[in-house]
């Protein structure tokens, strides 16, 4: 995979592959700008070697039709203050406007298009789109490890109709540290898998249940295990279709020994509601009327001890419904553990990136993912299209 600090960008067009698909409020304003922050460094140092810069990235889920709700206005205007140059937003991704603003662009001027996924060839990987995104482009950088998971136009196909192609600061850190659980990881090499869908997790877990030395489970997905196995549930989130899959699962990691680990104790609520009357659970059934919302201390304490002891730690998935305060315990509890702990520990994107936030304990994990699904897909099949893509070239 090439870098592209080795390439000669100096008076070249590069076309920055960004993820900038960030969360907006009512009135369209960004509530956390990390995925902007995070690709400035490679923004900043194209800038620096006087490369002409065209930035390209989606936002939402417009279905491929213009939609002014997904307009990339606001990253615009956030960008325009992280950045001292000037930017303009392109009216769309491809077309004559943008050919214009191409050719008439300035030494110090950032070119940030309009939502990708506009189009429908963007997701459909299509090979005119890509072309025309590549029109009067050098060199293809790609600091959008979030995105590196779908096989899309700007992400795959665009590489094929440019000089070269390389990876940005972002990508190649992500890839640096995943690189080092995937090919020979330190061992014990501990797993910490949560969020509320076994179906999510299924191809991480079958890998996981090869690579690592346990799997801790937690969240709302053990109790699909658990009603497989014959236990009472109650109200707790079960995939009934999924139960045949689950058993499958608890048989190939008890073939290897064991590996994967379910809560022993369980937070019950009848609601999961702030404010709410709880209690923990040591045994089943769960009563009928009550749902299971975080894992206890019994399994807390269980799940510390395999993190105190690991050498290597991923983690994707809260423990419970950690956003009430009632049901945080569990993922702030194995937050802390994690940080504490001597390994190298890689945090995979989406709510276990919010719940470590919450803690505090941001600046003692290694590695705290950009993406979520790139993150579990890449640990599920150890590569990702847009990798691929770049490797390629």
């Amino acid at each position: 995979m090439l870098f592209f600090k080795d390439l000669n960008l100096k008076k070249k067009r590069v076309f920055l592959r960004v993820d900038f698909n960030v969360p907006l409020d009512d009135k369209k304003n960004i509530t956390d700008d990390t995925r902007i922050k995070a690709v400035l460094p490679t923004l900043n140092y194209l800038l620096e070697q006087k490369a002409r810069v065209i930035i390209g990235s989606h936002l939402g889920r417009p279905k491929g039709k213009r939609d002014p709700q997904f307009s990339l206005y606001p990253v615009y205007k956030k960008l325009s203050q992280l950045i001292a140059r000037k930017i303009t937003l392109a009216p769309d991704c491809t077309g004559e406007e943008v050919t214009r603003l191409k050719q008439s662009q300035g030494k110090e001027e950032i070119i940030l298009l309009e939502n990708l996924r506009f189009h429908p060839e963007e997701k459909q990987n299509d090979d005119s789109f890509a072309q025309e995104l590549a029109q009067g482009v050098d060199y293809y950088v790609n600091d959008a490890f979030a995105a590196c998971h779908r096989a899309h136009a700007s992400i795959v196909a665009i590489t094929q109709f440019v000089n070269k192609a390389a990876a940005g600061f972002l990508v190649r850190q992500e890839m640096d540290y995943f690189s080092r659980i995937i090919e020979s990881p330190q061992r014990p090499y501990i797993a910490i898998l949560g969020g509320a869908k076994v179906s999510d997790k299924i191809p991480v877990l079958a890998n996981l249940i090869k690579k690592a030395n346990a799997v801790l489970i937690g969240g709302a997905m053990p109790y699909t295990f658990f009603k497989a196995m014959g236990f009472e549930v109650g109200k707790s989130l079960v995939e009934e279709g999924k139960k045949e899959l689950a058993l499958e699962l608890l048989k190939k990691a008890e073939e290897k020994g064991g590996r994967i680990f379910l809560p022993s104790d369980h937070i019950i609520a009848r609601e999961a509601t702030p404010g709410t009357d709880f209690k923990t659970l040591t045994r089943f059934p769960i009563p009928e009327d009550y749902m299971a919302l975080d894992i206890g201390p019994e399994t807390v304490k269980k799940y510390s001890g395999f993190i105190k002891n690991a050498k290597t730690i991923f983690w994707n998935g809260p423990m419970g419904v950690f956003e009430i305060d009632e049901f945080c315990l569990g993922t702030n509890a194995i937050a802390r553990a994690v940080a504490a702990s001597n390994s190298l520990s890689i945090v995979g994107g989406g709510d276990s990136v919010s719940a470590i936030k919450k803690t505090g304990l941001e600046k003692n994990i290694s590695h705290i993912s950009t993406g979520g699904g790139a993150s579990l897909e890449l640990i599920a099949n150890e590569t990702l299209p847009g990798i691929e893509a770049l490797s390629e070239r």
